[in-house]
Formats: structure tokens, C-alpha cells, sequence
């Protein structure tokens, strides 16, 4: 017993403590997962936009094709079809991201305040979130695909 206090003997056989100290670790592993199924909501919410911005995209670029091969002569309908999907998609992405950096700041609030009140010890880290980052990423992709599909500029246009 030479590395061990008697403090924390006494607290570690007192049951009160051992229960107010399970309790907190469990609060703070309920945290993480409530923070992983925030991240699965935002990567629900991508697979819709990914998927609504590829179709559009997609759309748009075969009948533009078959026009500029002659096929068609007018491909208007389509094409706005197209925009108004890739456009969908940008904005569910957008209220995704929305929802997400709310929700975590509120959920950081909840965290930073039970950790003051000595309810939480707060060792675990709480991290910026790369489902975010990629939300992130796919909206600029999204941005730079309708703008060429509008503007008819970059590689898309």
C-alpha cells in the first residue's frame, strides 16, 4: 500500500462514492454516444443530399449531351429539373449542418455546465466532428456544381 493514500481508500470502499462515481462516468459515456448519434443523423441527412446532387447533376448532364449532339433541340425542362435537385439537395445539406452545429453547441453547453457542477468529470474529449468536416466539404462540391451548371463555367459547365 505504499503508493496509496488513505483518502482514497476510505472513498474508494465508501458505496455512496463508488455509486456517485459510476454514475458520472456513465453521464459522460452518454454524452459521447448522444455526440455519435448526432453524427449518424448528419450522415443520413448526406447520404440524401449526395444522392439528390448526384441525380441532378446527372440529369442535367445527359440531356445537355444529347443536346449538344443534336438529339433534342430543347432540353430546358430537364435541365431545370436537374438544378432544382441539386438545389434541393444544397439546402437539405444546408439545414443538416444547421440542425448539427446547434445541436452540439447545446450539447457542448450541457457538458461545459455539468462538468463546472462537478456532476461530470469531463476527461473524455469531445472533438470536432469529420462528419461535419464532410458535410462541410460536399456543400462546397454541391455550391461549385450548380454555379457551373447555371453559369455554365468550370469543368461541369
Amino acid at each position: 500500500m505504499s503508493g496509496v493514500s488513505s483518502t482514497h481508500i476510505s472513498r474508494a470502499s465508501d458505496p455512496d462514492q463508488i455509486s456517485v462515481e459510476l454514475s458520472s462516468r456513465r453521464t459522460g459515456m452518454s454524452f459521447q454516444r448522444t455526440r455519435m448519434s448526432a453524427d449518424r443523423t448528419l450522415m443520413s441527412i448526406i447520404r440524401t443530399s449526395l444522392s439528390l446532387i448526384s441525380f441532378g447533376f446527372t440529369i442535367f448532364q445527359f440531356f445537355q449531351k444529347i443536346r449538344d449532339s443534336e438529339v433534342i433541340t430543347s432540353a430546358a425542362a430537364p435541365r431545370h429539373f436537374g438544378i432544382a435537385l441539386v438545389l434541393l439537395g444544397i439546402i437539405l445539406l444546408l439545414g443538416g449542418i444547421g440542425f448539427h452545429i446547434q445541436y452540439m453547441l447545446g450539447l457542448r453547453r450541457i457538458r461545459d455546465s455539468m462538468i463546472s457542477e462537478g456532476l461530470l468529470h469531463g476527461e473524455s474529449i469531445f472533438p470536432l466532428s469529420l462528419t461535419l468536416v464532410t458535410a462541410m466539404v460536399l456543400l462546397l462540391i454541391g455550391i461549385f456544381a450548380i454555379v457551373s451548371m447555371v453559369f455554365r463555367v468550370g469543368p461541369f459547365g
